[in-house]
């Protein structure tokens, strides 16, 4: 006999339980602006999930305040290159020192090419000076009240990154961090302790109460396909267990994002003590998910979030292929419950008939 209709909140938080629910929850991990004004006529990320079908899932990005302080001043300056090009200069001013920061940025993202931390000393400066924002509960509670029964909230913890390692490969950049864990792995022991005390006191001074049903951990600079497992052990699992910890002592679910490789490092994802799993990634979009490996290591221990190639199927692919791997992806990880389908991770092309098979193919995967 089937099971009771659920709403898409239900259906979600179901699987969070790692509970059976009516049917298989289909989602995506994020709205990308560019494809909102480009393929959605402008809607905001909740009128989209609203017209394609699918189970909602918004992340409020940034919802937090006094981000600077007397002691942490920003200077901000544009330069704007040729159509639809532009870079971004940062200047922060402490007691202590100048430090300076670089990005560029096109329509459809933005990525750093100079980072803040250039020097030894630059670490301490940030250690010292950068300030711990609060959260504005009162934003959280509006996106709330509109969100309703059509899906989860997700929060992060501040920083560039929510993760300590991955806030810290921001800061100073992926590859010298990963050299600096063999050239002097206690300076790095000291910036992941000095952004794990930061984060934790946000956690204590502003996720209490706050209405996520969900916060985002991890981040893809932790993937087995960037760090190796060993520096993983080392490097990210102590104190992404704190902060888990701590998320768990004031009432969040955690799911940790690892949006690369993850295999080699499925129990110690387990091990960090989240709630949830994502983004299954698979080979054609650089993961190396196995799915039904996946269910049988971890399967019963976290709920699973994602596995739909955003790319080669949701975006390139035609409404029939997107169903046939929903229904793939519903038979791998979807047994027992404890799993939420969603794209692997972002996409700027998606067309939008795709995204409405997505959530058709989605409805037919039945819990019995």
């Amino acid at each position: 006999m089937a099971r009771k209709k659920m709403t898409s909140r239900e259906r979600m938080l179901t699987a969070l339980e790692m509970g059976i629910p009516d049917l298989v929850p289909v989602t995506i991990h994020q709205w990308q602006d560019y494809h909102l004004k480009t393929y959605m006529g402008g809607m905001s990320d909740l009128e989209a999930f609203r017209a394609v079908g699918l189970d909602a899932a918004i992340t409020i990005w940034d919802a937090n305040e006094e981000k600077t302080t007397a002691q942490w001043q920003v200077e901000e300056h544009t330069t704007h290159l040729e159509e639809g090009r532009w870079i971004t200069e940062y200047t922060i001013i402490t007691p202590d020192g100048v430090l300076t920061q670089r990005n560029e940025s096109n329509d459809k993202t933005t990525w750093t090419v100079e980072y803040i931390i250039k020097r030894q000393e630059d670490m301490r400066l940030v250690g010292k000076y950068l300030p711990i924002p609060k959260l504005n509960k009162e934003l959280v509670h509006t996106v709330k009240r509109e969100l309703g029964n059509d899906g989860i909230l997700r929060g992060l913890v501040f920083g560039e990154q929510p993760g300590p390692w991955q806030h810290a490969a921001s800061l100073i950049g992926v590859q010298p961090l990963i050299l600096a864990t063999f050239d002097d792995p206690a300076w790095v022991h000291e910036l992941l302790q000095s952004l794990t005390e930061k984060k934790m006191q946000f956690i204590e001074e502003s996720l209490g109460g706050a209405e996520f049903d969900l916060i985002e951990m991890g981040g893809g600079a932790a993937s087995s396909t960037v760090i190796s497992p060993k520096i993983f052990k080392e490097f990210c699992l102590p104190y992404d267990r704190k902060l888990h910890d701590a998320l768990h002592a004031v009432g969040h679910k955690v799911v940790y994002h690892t949006c690369g490789g993850m295999m080699p490092i499925l129990e110690l994802i387990v091990e960090n003590g989240c709630d949830a799993s994502e983004t299954l990634s698979p080979p054609k979009v650089g993961g190396d998910a196995v799915p039904e490996e996946i269910k049988r290591r971890i399967g019963d221990k976290v709920c699973l979030i994602g596995g739909m190639d955003q790319i080669n199927i949701l975006s390139m692919g035609t409404p029939e292929q997107v169903r046939a791997e929903t229904h793939r992806l519903f038979d791998a990880f979807g047994p027992g419950g404890g799993y939420i389908l969603s794209a692997s991770d972002h996409f700027f092309n998606a067309p939008v008939e795709n995204l409405r098979a997505f959530a058709e193919a989605g409805r037919e995967c039945v819990y019995e």
